[in-house]
């Protein structure tokens, strides 16, 4: 299956990593991307809109129909912010998003990309997993297919320019931590080989760890 899908996030480590693996594997057929700034590439299948309300959507939702995937990599780090804005950017904005391109692409493939330790049961003691966890049980109830995506350490790919300068100074942790604890370290690239697989085939469960992904990553089309 060709896959068109919708990228959000472009501007971040995450989402930039995402949307370079997605520009080239030969079963992504397009890719809009929709950010608030320029992403800075061009592609001859990529689209770009800029956008600069992620809370009002309307403006461009003739243009978000005859895709089947989003890749949903847009969001915040819960350093430094209450926790109101917290929830306000992290679920309220991912909600609209997901309301919007609902009811214009039925069957589409959400992919979520939250993090390790995000609580589903939305009742325990750390305020940015209980708003993922809520975020999570969210996305699920409005899409049939619908995956959520929790990387933990993740190494960005060749080529990123948005790289978060913390990177550089852990990145020697890179190679020792996915030798000793393969379940907490992943690359961007899995990440984005995985949502493709996805997106083509499904999964057995809805939420998936690094396991999964580094798992769905590897297999052959």
């Amino acid at each position: 299956m060709k896959i068109k899908a919708i990228i959000t996030g472009a501007t971040g480590m995450v989402g930039e990593g995402v949307l370079l693996e997605c520009l080239e594997h030969p079963d992504v057929e397009e890719v809009l991307v929709i950010s608030r700034k320029a992403s800075g590439l061009s592609h001859p299948r990529m689209k770009e809109i800029i956008h600069r309300d992620f809370f009002d959507l309307t403006p461009i939702v003739p243009q978000l129909s005859g895709y089947n995937a989003c890749f949903f990599c847009l969001g915040i780090s819960s350093v430094g912010v209450s926790q109101e804005e917290y929830r306000h950017i992290t679920y309220d904005l991912t909600m609209n998003m997901a309301d919007t391109l609902a009811p214009v692409n039925p069957d589409l493939t959400f992919c979520y990309v939250t993090g390790a330790g995000t609580d589903s049961s939305e009742q325990g003691r750390v305020a940015w997993a209980r708003v993922k966890g809520a975020t999570e049980n969210a996305l699920l109830k409005v899409f049939k297919n619908a995956y959520m995506f929790r990387p933990a350490f993740m190494k960005p790919s060749a080529g990123q320019r948005n790289v978060k300068k913390l990177f550089y100074l852990i990145s020697w942790m890179y190679p020792v931590g996915r030798a000793l604890f393969p379940g907490g370290f992943c690359t961007i690239r899995e990440v984005a080989l995985a949502m493709i697989h996805v997106a083509q085939r499904g999964h057995s469960r809805p939420v998936l760890d690094v396991k999964d992904i580094v798992k769905l990553a590897a297999e052959k089309q």
